[in-house]
């Protein structure tokens, strides 16, 4: 099944945004020449409105995920566990050398977790109160390692910055086609500006918008190898490969909304691997088991 992360549908529907303010403000007007397209231009303000729509995105990620899973930030332990898992979120971020996330938990039956935020410093880290039932200790401290190593990595903001760049292209190339197109649709030489123009556009972004993700996903599996290791260096491989292993023998079933499923700790298939943002869970034990 196609899985597309909070952060990719919220970039979307920011670019789409961004281009009905282009179009309504007439921005996109020093785009154009009569000769056709001002490709300078164009590019400039693909370059600012691509990287711009990709860090608001980045921005909101935090609120909406809270928002999504209606997790409970920790401010003030209620019990025993809540103050165990604070206290080892302190742990595994002071020796990953970066800022004290939020720490959270979200009522659901899955065992999963996820990490995000706008910097290494000011990040979330949430857990479900399925991880918390059906894993030991061990296994919860290594995931939580794994989230952080997410935030020690920059993932997210080097998923900013990949994102902020293939939306540039998507832009720019959504609208020099755009334009060839409606000038072979219309007749007109010039081409560009008009209604068809846009409608054409947008299916344009929206179509390259998905095919850019192939990209994103990419990353998002590569990530994953990485926050596996550094989990096995804040909480000790065997803790690890045992967490790993318990979701594998969940089938790595995850309630989490689609949209922010690529932040959590487990994944599934899909119908094809290009569009998983996880790797499946035993080829991440078996990198483990080899490093």
């Amino acid at each position: 099944m196609l899985r597309v992360v909070l952060f990719i549908l919220t970039n979307l529907a920011v670019m789409a945004l961004l281009a009905i303010v282009v179009k309504l403000t007439g921005i996109d007007v020093y785009t154009q020449t009569r000769g056709g397209i001002n490709l300078q231009g164009l590019l400039v303000m693909s370059a600012v409105f691509g990287m711009g729509g990709s860090f608001i995105s980045l921005a909101m990620s935090k609120w909406i995920a809270k928002w999504t899973t209606k997790a409970r930030v920790i401010t003030d332990p209620r019990d025993l566990t809540e103050k165990w898992l604070h206290d080892t979120v302190r742990r595994h971020a002071e020796k990953a050398g970066i800022g004290m996330p939020e720490v959270a938990i979200y009522d659901a039956p899955d065992m999963n977790a996820f990490a995000t935020g706008m910097s290494r410093n000011n990040a979330l880290v949430a857990v479900s109160t399925g991880l918390l039932q059906g894993m030991d200790r061990n296994q919860v401290d290594a995931v939580l390692g794994h989230e952080i190593a997410h935030v020690a990595n920059g993932d997210m903001v080097t998923l900013t910055l990949i994102q902020g760049v293939l939306n540039t292209f998507v832009i720019f190339f959504a609208r020099v086609i755009g334009t060839v197109v409606d000038r072979a649709i219309s007749g007109n030489r010039e081409g560009g500006g008009g209604i068809a123009y846009f409608a054409i556009v947008m299916v344009l972004q929206l179509v390259l918008g998905l095919l850019a993700s192939i990209i994103v996903m990419w990353f998002s599996r590569w990530r994953e190898f990485r926050a596996d290791a550094g989990g096995a260096r804040l909480a000790g491989r065997d803790s690890m490969v045992s967490a790993l292993e318990r979701l594998a023998a969940n089938h790595g079933q995850s309630t989490l909304p689609k949209a922010i499923q690529a932040f959590g700790i487990s994944g599934e298939g899909g119908l094809s691997r290009l569009f998983m943002s996880h790797p499946p869970l035993a080829e991440r034990i078996a990198a483990l088991r080899a490093a």
